[in-house]
């Protein structure tokens, strides 16, 4: 059954007011009802849940900002209008970003919305300590796990967008309005114990009757969010000062992989999650089940009137048809490459990458410079989105399989590659259920050595999340993210110029409708397929990035400038004139 996306706000169960002479947070103030009385009824403190997520899925927030526009360009993903480079969308991709950009740079947008959610956080927490009982109160202890770890979850995705940033973790007074950056090494810090904090009081999933759904917080999910965090505070990134790794010992490498292996392992041998087949994990999204237990971990929840996941990410319907009422899809999709990065047998690729869209009820080819993830479709759907501005498909935040390629990544890192080999096999074989010899053969080949599995796992991450915005996260924190941009660069040429390993391809695609009437058979996507074989589908197509009017080479388009130099966004000029003085962007090269 769908869910109901927390239509009562914090502020109507807290009768809080917006502080309207903050813009800079845009956060609610002190509650006028009693927080003794909130905050010791666990249905008055669900509210605080609910006040939280509702900032999530604000129109600016992460519904129809962050989702969509943190986490490109990289060999994975990229705009599908990248070419335009100076549009304000392609900006906040191509490692050019202006701190004045029209899509960001407003006063509810994503920087304002998530510090309204940190906000109503920190309120909740303070009642919730004070007033709670927690101690002897299973119900209220719950709640405080949730709010601390949808904290952590806003604190971890502000420090991805833009380093450092003011670190708050009590509530709004008039003495802590105006502060500057932090160093995100403090937020790593408190985020990673009160994720520790909150195992404590959440039940693993269909531990009660709340964590029967993966649109509620549970223990398996905050491990999991916990040891994405120690990985990412244990890596590489751009910092003001020139430093690229944390000078904190508390976060020093090993220690932070060494939590990543005892978060993932208490996962996996907890026994409350599963992989399932590859296909079925984003049709069992698509078909809105939210039953807890199998691969998805945690859901932002949209209601059928908020969310914009098929629209900006699933693949493209230009005109509406039986499957859904708007013509959306495709803002981005995979990098071109991507298509040609998987084995042929591997059957993610047919999921992940798709190489057309619909029209008029029909699938016809796209080109070689606009591919779609395959991932969400609005065909997988049960019922019809017939809203034209959202979908109200959740966003699935973590899955199971990220969870055993960290522990594959750090039990590798620790304990070495032998240990570490079920791990990563345990992905391989469910992307190749009936080629079991290509499984053996590449495990043997990338176990020989500590440095030969971790380039598997760089390489497995890209295969297993095309389209999961985990790509640019995972590339900084490896010091990889200008190599993997210019390795794409390099690739996408070749592609085009059919060299190298792509010398196989053919120049045209070949199509043809099928017997069902509606999907589109397409020839000349395979190395060896020839054109003699292609001309009895009966329709081409030339296969190709460039257009007649290209201005920029689309391999140029992805970035502008070193991506190590502009790993975030800047601070939104509107933030930093509210700020007091208290906030700039020196040091980020913007």
């Amino acid at each position: 059954m769908k869910k109901t996306f927390y239509k009562i706000a914090f502020a109507a169960v807290l009768g809080t007011s917006l502080v309207s002479c903050n813009k800079l947070l845009d956060a609610p103030v002190q509650s006028a009802m009693d927080e003794s009385v909130i905050f010791s009824s666990p249905v008055l403190a669900e509210g605080a849940v609910a006040g939280i997520l509702q900032s999530f899925g604000e129109t600016n927030s992460y519904r129809g900002r962050y989702l969509v526009y943190y986490g490109i360009n990289t060999d994975n993903e990229v705009g599908n209008s990248l070419k335009n480079t100076t549009d304000e969308k392609s900006l906040l991709a191509n490692y050019q970003t202006n701190a004045n950009n029209t899509q960001m740079n407003t006063d509810n947008n994503a920087w304002a919305k998530f510090y309204e959610a940190i906000e109503r956080a920190n309120l909740a927490i303070r009642g919730l300590r004070a007033y709670g009982n927690i101690e002897n109160n299973a119900q209220l202890a719950q709640i405080l796990g949730e709010v601390l770890v949808l904290r952590a979850v806003v604190y971890n995705d502000l420090v991805k967008g833009w380093g450092d940033v003011p670190a708050r973790f009590e509530p709004l007074t008039s003495a802590n309005t105006y502060v500057p950056r932090s160093d995100r090494d403090i937020i790593y810090k408190q985020i990673l114990a009160d994720l520790k904090e909150a195992e404590n009081y959440l039940p693993w999933p269909n531990g009660n009757t709340k964590t029967q759904s993966v649109e509620k917080v549970n223990k398996a999910f905050a491990k999991g969010l916990r040891a994405r965090i120690a990985l990412a505070a244990g890596g590489y990134a751009q910092h003001a000062d020139g430093v690229r790794l944390s000078r904190d010992p508390d976060l020093e490498r090993t220690k932070m992989y060494q939590i990543a292996k005892e978060e993932c392992l208490d996962v996996i041998n907890s026994g409350t999650l599963r992989l399932l087949g590859f296909e079925e994990v984003f049709r069992t999204l698509c078909q809105e089940t939210n039953l807890a237990g199998k691969e998805s971990m945690w859901e932002i929840p949209f209601s059928e009137g908020r969310g914009r996941v098929l629209f900006d990410l699933g693949v493209k319907h230009t005109t509406t048809d039986k499957y859904t009422m708007q013509n959306k899809g495709g803002t981005n999709g995979p990098n071109p490459i991507m298509w040609y990065e998987y084995d042929k047998d591997d059957v993610r690729r047919a999921v992940s990458v798709v190489p057309y869209e619909w029209t008029n009820g029909k699938q016809v080819p796209t080109n070689l410079n606009k591919w779609y993830f395959g991932k969400y479709r609005y065909e997988w759907m049960k019922r019809v989105v017939t809203s034209t501005n959202d979908d109200g498909l959740n966003w699935m935040y973590m899955r199971y399989s990220d969870v055993v390629l960290m522990a594959a990544e750090a039990v590798n890192e620790l304990d070495g590659p032998q240990a570490a080999a079920a791990y990563l096999k345990m992905i391989r074989d469910r992307a190749f259920p009936t080629h079991p010899e290509k499984v053996t053969a590449y495990m043997s080949a990338v176990t020989v050595s500590k440095e030969a599995f971790f380039n598997a796992i760089v390489d497995e991450r890209s295969l297993e999340f095309t389209g999961e915005m985990l790509r640019k996260g995972d590339l900084i924190r490896w010091n990889l993210l200008s190599a993997k941009l210019n390795e794409a660069k390099q690739k996408l040429q070749l592609l085009e110029n059919r060299q190298g390993r792509y010398a196989g391809y053919p120049k045209n695609i070949y199509y043809k409708t099928l017997a069902d009437g509606e999907s589109v058979g397409i020839y000349g996507l395979e190395s060896g397929d020839t054109d003699a074989i292609g001309a009895t589908y009966g329709t081409s197509k030339t296969w190709k990035l460039a257009a007649d009017n290209d201005q920029v080479a689309y391999w140029d388009a992805m970035f502008l400038r070193d991506p190590n130099l502009q790993q975030f966004w800047p601070i939104w000029q509107f933030f930093i004139e509210a700020s007091n003085g208290q906030l700039t962007n020196s040091g980020y090269n913007f």
